[in-house]
């Protein structure tokens, strides 16, 4: 499958090594995407792009250089080769830099049984067009949806080898397929607008145009109305769709690069509490149709689950070999690179415990206070956790919703917010980030 990537990426190695590199790695992608964007029924853009590219990274004792290309011909390598050496002398030494020990790579290389790849036939255009009229005609159905703004279909096909100079070959290949509705209720001042859409690996898996272009219409139906919620400090319910975010800023946090330069919240919390006692957050790179999965790193090393949070507790940071060199610690297989950087800590598949109980559930607890659907904007301080961002949602009176709201802001400090979090049990499986709605149970809100 990656025969022909391989032999470029063995191209790179053999020129970076003639050319006076002492060590040097690879990378080779190759890809197919197709977009469609329908809207008032007619065809508004279609787009397809092919292509090639390779990165090359190669050391000159401590020193290291990148360069990429996307033009594949042998004396285009000869000369990307010889440009990386000549600027890896003339680059600073860092003394973290380097190949993994050939007894560290990965043995498993077989990445078929992750089943990150739909083996059917690529969808036509015509057959994506399809869908994002079903969607958008199933929207338009709904009373109250005056228009859609768009309803869009896609594929993509990836294909990915590595190779180092330490022995290390081994590439995979991925496929994704996403459809989304953009529907629009009202007109003028009063116009809402609201969204749903879903991305799997196999195209089986993809909900129904129809069941999307439904959502889509409900969520913006349930915003008509919208005002300013009060002001004060309550509890806030992050809805599933959006929850994730909150993950994002821990694993942000907790990212050996954020750790090695001192830039993180989390910096002096290895091994204290940073959630509640009944949580853990754990990566698990091998679930099988999942975006995040890989068998292997980018620097060759072997993936396998770990717990970043155990029983509240931060059990560790997110490390590739030069942030884990730094810090004194041991990669945690999480090297992640395009072709025309370092590789870089990055993590895979996460997931949060989940509680035992529903959405609802945690609204009728909740009593009064605020249910996130929708956020824009960030003023995040990744140094001392502070955070403020717009959002969008739903009031809520005596454990019901009352009325929804807009233009508001939602205010507090991470290290504080999710030391309470409150999970719900609606995650979502299938998602890279797999987390639920969580409950803070008090934030400032600025309103009305």
């Amino acid at each position: 499958m990656h025969k022909d990537l391989s032999h470029l990426t063995a191209a790179l190695l053999h020129a970076a090594k003639t050319h006076g590199a002492d060590a040097a790695d690879a990378i080779a992608v190759t890809g197919t995407s197709v977009s469609i964007d329908v809207r008032a029924g007619v065809l508004e853009h279609a787009e397809r792009s092919e292509g090639v590219d390779i990165g090359l990274r190669v050391f000159v004792g401590q020193k290291q250089a990148c360069v990429s290309a996307s033009d594949v011909r042998n004396e285009t390598i000869e000369t990307i080769a010889e440009r990386a050496v000549a600027m890896a002398k003339l680059s600073p030494d860092d003394p973290y830099i380097g190949l993994a020990e050939a007894n560290q790579l990965a043995t498993d290389r077989d990445c078929s049984a992750l089943e990150m790849f739909d083996p059917t036939d690529e969808p036509a255009a015509a057959d994506l067009e399809d869908d994002a009229r079903r969607a958008e005609a199933a929207a338009l159905e709904n009373d109250g949806i005056s228009q859609v703004q768009s309803a869009s279909a896609g594929y993509g096909r990836r294909q990915v080898h590595l190779a180092a100079t330490n022995g290390f070959s081994g590439g995979y290949e991925r496929s994704d397929r996403g459809l989304s509705c953009v529907a629009i209720a009202g007109a003028g001042s009063n116009m809402e607008r609201d969204y749903f859409g879903d991305s799997r690996i196999f195209q089986a898996d993809l909900m129904s145009p129809e069941d999307i272009g439904n959502r889509a219409a409900q969520n913006t139906l349930s915003r008509v109305g919208a005002r300013k919620p009060k002001t004060g400090t309550f509890p806030v319910l992050f809805d599933e769709r959006i929850s994730s975010t909150l993950l994002g800023h821990l694993l942000a946090a907790v990212n050996g690069g954020a750790i090695a330069r001192g830039s993180s919240w989390l910096r002096d919390s290895l091994n204290e509490q940073v959630l509640p006692t009944n949580l853990n957050i754990t990566e698990q790179p091998h679930r099988k149709r999942t975006s995040g999965s890989r068998l292997f790193d980018a620097e060759g090393l072997p993936t396998r689950e770990r717990a970043i949070v155990e029983n509240g507790i931060l059990m560790g940071w997110t490390l590739d070999l030069a942030t884990a060199r730094q810090l004194g610690q041991t990669s945690t297989s999480n090297a992640s690179r395009g072709v025309s950087s370092p590789p870089s800590p990055s993590p895979t598949n996460v997931s949060m415990t989940q509680g035992d109980r529903s959405r609802d559930a945690l609204i009728k607890d909740m009593g009064t206070g605020l249910l996130v659907t929708s956020m824009i904007g960030s003023s995040i301080n990744p140094t001392t956790g502070d955070y403020s961002r717009g959002a969008s949602g739903f009031w809520v009176e005596n454990g019901e919703i009352t009325y929804p709201v807009n233009e508001c802001t939602i205010a507090g400090n991470l290290r504080d917010m999710l030391k309470s979090i409150i999970p719900a049990n609606d995650a979502r499986m299938h998602l890279s980030r797999v987390v639920p709605s969580l409950l803070v149970e008090g934030m400032t809100i600025a309103g009305a």
